[in-house]
């Protein structure tokens, strides 16, 4: 993996994200954010990264968000809440490069930067409770999940 690295996004990342975000999600019948709505979650760039493998070949969003809420798809953020609890909003990894490590670079990088965080939420999609249960996230019963983010969609989350 030395051809891999981690980084903060910039601004001239987002086209690339916004694709990410569309190819992943689209044929899943989840609702697409665009370039709008996924710049106004990163209002926390220390918690924000992208990974390049041969260009952006991912990316992470998480912002400072209360336990147990998240954000609406359909509006865009509009501050920045002060909380303990860190939302990781969004982990996407290009469909042709998985299997490499990168969500797992991007999820390393995400750790050393949440030292000021008690937890790190998020909200599973698209069948993946496994792949976060492996990485220590644990279902949190009773906290409802609109049906924008999919019918299996399961609020969990990790404490540091």
């Amino acid at each position: 993996m030395s051809d891999v690295l981690v980084r903060p996004i910039g601004d001239g990342d987002w086209g690339a994200i916004a694709e990410l975000e569309r190819s992943a999600y689209a044929g899943l019948g989840l609702a697409e954010e665009g370039v709008d709505a996924l710049r106004s979650r990163a209002v926390s760039p220390e918690t924000c990264f992208v990974v390049e493998c041969g260009g952006v070949a991912g990316y992470v969003l998480a912002l400072p968000y209360p336990f147990g809420r998240f954000p609406d798809l359909y509006v865009l953020e509009d501050g920045v809440f002060q909380s303990s609890n860190l939302h990781l909003h969004d982990l996407v990894v290009a469909e042709d490069r998985r299997g490499r490590g990168l969500a797992r670079a991007l999820l390393h990088r995400l750790a050393a930067a949440s030292g000021s965080y008690d937890r790190v939420s998020l909200v599973s999609v698209a069948g993946s409770v496994p792949f976060w249960s492996a990485n220590g996230y644990r279902p949190q019963p009773g906290i409802a999940v609109p049906a924008s983010y999919g019918p299996d969609a399961l609020y969990m989350s990790k404490a540091l």
